[in-house]
């Protein structure tokens, strides 16, 4: 069995079709079909189904395409491993971040990064989190940047910080002589993002009553959100890091949730067969250079991201 076998293995077993692979993988079908029937005849054992639409492993071919995975995932950090010790940081880099984060760390990132590692072609893309994990999972972009848990069992999430949500009132709503919990913020007059958007999930999740929550206009953005709010009264939920996007009149509207905080977990998202330790690393100490350390994962604070 060569390296060039599971590859090909491994490729028809993604996309679940000879030719799909063989363009993925670089070669003609028909060489892409006989290496693989090398492999079966070496191995006395039929590894794909032909008979079935799409093609479908066997039992045995799945177990051995599962260890060829294994393998490959090795033999790849191996190459990385002498390409660290011999090479400055380079290559392709497409992030991928949701818009409810993009705003606070894109402008500086990109400042950062390109300052820190100028020889890295760096790509970043704003989409929603379902987007984001189709990209993921089909090879288009490498690193995902997005509020966890996703529990895919295909991806590896790697904190990096963790960010409260404030309430964010108008003037006539204010309830000043109440402490604000998760458990009473009120579901009327709650204006949210729309459908799509992982904050819009969150703040239901905090919400005991969402059946009155406000239906004429879901916003895009949080910066609309809030100037709705601020035209036609109610309250809306906004991540912390937008605190200094206010206004000093509009921070007179912000109102802290206690007991316990609401807070959403940001993280590095990754294929569990992506290997570019160096280049997850540059991206994480690039988010360090942004984010207040109270807010950084203890761990990240700590270590270096191991794979």
């Amino acid at each position: 069995m060569t390296i060039q076998q599971m590859e090909y293995i491994v490729a028809v077993n993604k996309y679940r079709h000879f030719v799909t692979a063989s363009e993925k993988c670089g070669v003609t079908q028909p060489t892409l079909s006989m290496m693989i029937q090398k492999l079966e005849e070496e191995l006395e054992i039929k590894i794909f189904d032909r008979t079935k639409h799409p093609i479908e492993p066997t039992n045995m071919g799945l177990r051995i395409i599962r260890q060829a995975e294994a393998s490959l995932f090795e033999i790849r950090k191996i190459k990385e491993m002498v390409i660290a010790e011999t090479e400055s940081l380079s290559g392709n880099l497409q992030i991928g971040i949701i818009p409810t984060v993009a705003p606070y760390l894109v402008p500086e990132f990109i400042t950062f990064f390109k300052l820190e590692y100028p020889t890295v072609d760096l790509s970043i893309s704003e989409m929603r989190t379902d987007n984001l994990v189709h990209h993921l999972h089909d090879g288009l972009i490498d690193i995902v940047i997005a509020s966890t848990p996703l529990n895919r069992p295909d991806f590896y999430e790697i904190p990096l910080y963790y960010e409260q949500f404030v309430a964010y009132f108008a003037p006539e709503n204010q309830q000043k002589d109440q402490v604000l919990t998760a458990e009473n913020l009120p579901g009327e007059n709650l204006w949210v993002l729309q459908e799509g958007h992982c904050i819009r999930n969150q703040i239901f999740n905090l919400c005991s009553q969402t059946a009155s929550y406000n239906h004429i206009y879901e916003a895009g953005s949080i910066d609309t959100l809030i100037r709705i709010v601020d035209k036609n009264g109610g309250y809306t939920l906004i991540p912390e890091l937008h605190l200094p996007f206010l206004t000093e009149e509009q921070k007179k509207n912000i109102r802290s949730i206690a007991s316990p905080p609401a807070v959403r977990e940001i993280s590095i998202i990754i294929r569990k067969d992506y290997v570019k330790e160096r280049m997850i690393n540059a991206v994480a100490d690039t988010v360090k250079k942004i984010i207040p350390s109270s807010m950084l994962d203890d761990r990240l604070k700590k270590f270096s991201i191991k794979l």
